[in-house]
């Protein structure tokens, strides 16, 4: 698909870290970008900066996605980009034992049901959504009416101790890839996701300065973490390159995470 300012695009977790690094390099490509966040604050800077519109929606809720894609494309048209940015992370065994009391606990159902539905059911919404709407929309050249990005974690496939509700949550990512892109070949539309590794996020970015140095000496190579911008690169890559469609690939500097 060749970005120009003709096209639209929507970025869920476009506020910050990955979405909005995304979202800043659709825009210097000339596209008009709607950012997805619930932080008003920032996701209304970011959107003032590039020229976009910013749109308070909860991924994980149908009424305030329909809302977001309505607000969307009454400022910007029909979006032809999808990008699934916005998650969580959790952390907790699903069972534990305490080590002073022996008392035996698992992970609380509703932290793993949360989990799920803000990675998995929200990138699921907004494929969907999506979806519908580019389906109606005329076909751009050879036939293509939209790209839809979704992002997964290297912890689809190499989650840790602590990480089985967000390994469940971004596998699911992973699975949904192929089927979808599938689903959606008869329409033109193509479907990738992407699996990052240790990446600069404001998350890892609040750690203190020894933990990420000590991150980044696990990657095999480069040895540091990595950027944003290296993302953004890559889904652009997905949006232009018309032969991508149904892959899922790790962005990582070829690190295999350790059971812990």
């Amino acid at each position: 698909m060749k970005l120009d300012n003709s096209i639209s695009a929507v970025v869920t977790g476009g506020a910050s870290g990955l979405g909005e690094a995304t979202a800043r390099a659709l825009a210097a490509k000339g596209a008009k970008v709607a950012l997805f966040d619930l932080n008003e604050g920032r996701g209304h800077e970011v959107a003032q900066s590039i020229g976009g519109t910013f749109c308070k929606v909860d991924v994980s809720n149908e009424a305030s996605v329909d809302a977001g894609f309505a607000q969307a494309r009454a400022a910007h048209g029909q979006e032809r980009i999808l990008v699934n940015c916005a998650g969580i992370g959790t952390v907790g065994k699903i069972t534990r034992r305490d080590k002073e009391t022996g008392e035996i606990s698992h992970l609380p159902l509703d932290l793993f049901v949360k989990t799920l539905m803000v990675n998995t059911v929200g990138s699921f919404l907004c494929m969907a959504k999506a979806a519908a709407g580019m389906m109606a929309a005329d076909p751009l050249e050879d036939g293509e009416r939209g790209v839809i990005v979704s992002t997964a974690s290297v912890a689809a496939e190499d989650g840790q101790i602590g990480q089985v509700a967000y390994s469940a949550s971004k596998g699911a990512i992973v699975a949904m890839t192929l089927p979808v892109a599938r689903d959606l070949m008869s329409e033109g539309i193509r479907v990738n996701s992407i699996l990052p590794g240790i990446f600069r996020t404001p998350l890892l970015a609040g750690l203190p300065e020894k933990a990420q140095e000590s991150l980044a000496q696990q990657v095999p190579f480069p040895k540091r973490l990595g950027e944003p911008s290296e993302y953004a690169a890559l889904v652009l890559a997905m949006v232009e390159n018309g032969y991508f469609n149904g892959e899922h690939v790790r962005l990582d500097g070829a690190i295999r995470m350790a059971p812990r």
